[in-house]
């Protein structure tokens, strides 16, 4: 554990998802394989799509609509619709196949195992703070396991921009009526989450599993108020 500023008082813990709660990699990397081998398997003519093909498709679409990042659901959803009228379905068609398949990807991609951990410390910590839920993904904690914890989940898209864009954390400030520094954001990207919650007046904890040196991050444009290597040190600490 390091401390690189000095903590204020806490009194709401928000959480990225993907990568601080549970390893997140493997869940995508097995949810895309299993989507394009349903778009294979269901749609006759993309019987031949490779997943680099639908990887440039979606890279496209977010070129001619940059602002469809703040929504990674619904940039997929359409990212699929494109590629099903590209390859000669109806709109309608197209639009129903989107659909199906996003039910497809939403079931795999809430196929997470969360460590035991994870449950311990969230656990524990629910029962002296409310716990927020802050992610520019899809993922949803109901379906795994962790929605009890969580007092509010908030999304990109549905519940404002992107992190590092201040719209998310100050909107857990407001639903939980506090101030934006009594609230201790956990997350493990530099960028999105100690950054983004340092800039909108909160607290940042940075999460690294992964033995990073702070000091040769790249993208480590604003210190964190601590560092820690493992979920549960939160227990100790608060």
């Amino acid at each position: 554990m390091h401390f690189y500023r000095p903590l204020g008082p806490i009194k709401a813990l928000t959480f990225d998802l993907d990568d601080t709660l549970y390893d997140n990699r493997p869940v995508i990397e097995r949810t895309e394989v299993e989507v394009i081998n349903f778009l294979r398997q269901q749609f006759p003519q993309l019987a031949d799509m490779e997943r680099a093909g639908f990887s440039k498709i979606r890279a496209q679409l977010l070129e001619q609509e940059p602002d469809i990042y703040h929504d990674v659901s619904e940039w997929r959803r359409r990212s699929f619709e494109v590629t099903l009228r590209l390859y000669g379905y109806s709109d309608s068609d197209a639009a129903d196949g989107a659909a199906l398949t996003m039910d497809h990807f939403s079931y795999w991609r809430s196929r997470i195992e969360v460590p035991p951990s994870t449950h311990t410390t969230l656990s524990l910590l629910a029962t002296r703070y409310p716990l927020v839920a802050v992610t520019n993904g899809n993922a949803n904690p109901a379906l795994f396991g962790l929605g009890d914890y969580f007092q509010l989940v908030l999304r990109a898209g549905p519940d404002g921009r992107a992190k590092p864009f201040g719209d998310m954390y100050l909107n857990a400030a407001r639903q939980l009526k506090l101030a934006p520094e009594y609230l201790l954001h956990v997350g493990d990207d530099l960028i999105t989450d100690v950054a983004g919650a340092i800039r909108h007046g909160l607290q940042a904890c940075w999460i690294n599993d992964r033995n990073r040196n702070l000091m040769h991050e790249s993208t480590g444009c604003l210190l964190p108020h601590i560092e820690i290597s493992r979920l549960d040190s939160l227990c100790r600490l608060i």
